[in-house]
């Protein structure tokens, strides 16, 4: 699976350093309520979990910005969470991974976004979301643009992290994205439903199947079909590369007048996909800052992405962790 020769290998590894990427986008905590189910509860039919242990761990963009962390870069953490006590867990998180919380806006007229889950026997039984998915003000929004221009000289690459839970908005997007192509700075897309085609002239556009479905109104159950609307898709946004992220069939990477490449998944033990996605973005953006081509980065996130999945929750991938077993797949 991984075509690459170790002395390949070894020079973008050599060049995995020092980057400093902004991750735009919306800032996420996922919460876990750990516990044992002894009995029903008298009052309704469901179950009393007993806690005996709670934790926190980053979501959403805040888990792409843990990721480019892990792998010995420099994140920028960049969107918006609220005046709350989630705020500040968000906050002690961030100085516990040694991330910068400069850009980060507090906006007391929201929640922070939190995502916990309860689970019982290792089994979820209930997921509490507690949001608001309004879209944030002009006034954050030139806050943000601000904050980007103000650091776009030290910034190497930017990735847009998009949940749909209303900082990414269509005029924002807008505003990076000319800012980025302005400085010849890469930027890379992860795109949900509701802005998937404001996204133009972004250098990857990474959707997963799904999401490229639902942006089209239409089921791709071949790989004919995945390669018609892909090329179609390119065309739409006009992207520098397209990567389409198809589960267990692995990727397939578009460019123009390149044709179609597919990179198959590795056959492994899959444990858990929660995060999967953001370690291929983050894989990829600071692949391709690395030397790496596209293939060769779309080669490693895949192999990233399938690292992770063998581990239960949402965990980021380790630099050491990637790179030694990509190395045990070339000796």
């Amino acid at each position: 699976m991984i075509n690459l020769s170790e002395k390949r290998l070894f020079q973008i590894k050599d060049n995995f350093k020092n980057y400093n990427i902004a991750v735009v986008g919306d800032m996420m905590l996922d919460g876990y309520l750990w516990g044992d189910v002894q009995r029903i509860s008298p009052e309704a039919p469901v179950p009393i979990v007993e806690i005996d242990n709670e934790f926190f761990r980053f979501g959403g963009a805040a888990n792409v910005a843990l990721n480019i962390s892990k792998l010995g870069c420099n994140p920028i953490p960049i969107g918006v969470i609220g005046n709350d006590r989630n705020g500040e867990i968000f906050k002690e998180l961030l100085h516990d991974a040694n991330m910068n919380s400069d850009l980060l806006i507090n906006d007391s007229s929201r929640a922070t976004t939190t995502k916990t889950r309860v689970i019982s026997s290792n089994q979820q039984i209930v997921r509490i979301d507690k949001e608001n998915k309004q879209k944030i003000s002009k006034e954050i929004e030139e806050e943000i643009l601000s904050s980007l221009k103000s650091n776009i000289e030290i910034i190497d690459g930017i990735i847009l992290e998009d949940y749909n839970k209303g900082v990414l908005s269509t005029s924002l997007i807008e505003d990076i994205i000319r800012l980025a192509n302005d400085n010849n700075k890469i930027v890379t897309v992860d795109p949900k439903f509701d802005n998937f085609f404001t996204y133009k002239n972004v250098t990857v556009f990474k959707p997963n199947l799904k999401e490229t479905e639902d942006a089209f109104g239409a089921k791709l159950n071949s790989k004919e079909e995945i390669e018609d609307i892909g090329f179609k898709l390119l065309e739409r946004i006009k992207s520098k590369y397209l990567l389409l992220t198809l589960g267990a069939d692995g990727m397939a990477v578009f460019e123009k007048d390149k044709g179609i490449k597919f990179i198959p998944t590795k056959a492994r033990k899959v444990l858990d996909v929660s995060g999967a996605g953001d370690t291929v973005i983050s894989t990829l953006t600071l692949s391709l800052l690395s030397g790496a081509s596209i293939y060769e980065a779309t080669c490693l996130a895949n192999y990233a992405g399938g690292l992770v999945c063998e581990e239960a929750g949402v965990v980021p991938i380790e630099f050491e962790n990637l790179f030694n077993h990509l190395m045990s797949e070339i000796i």
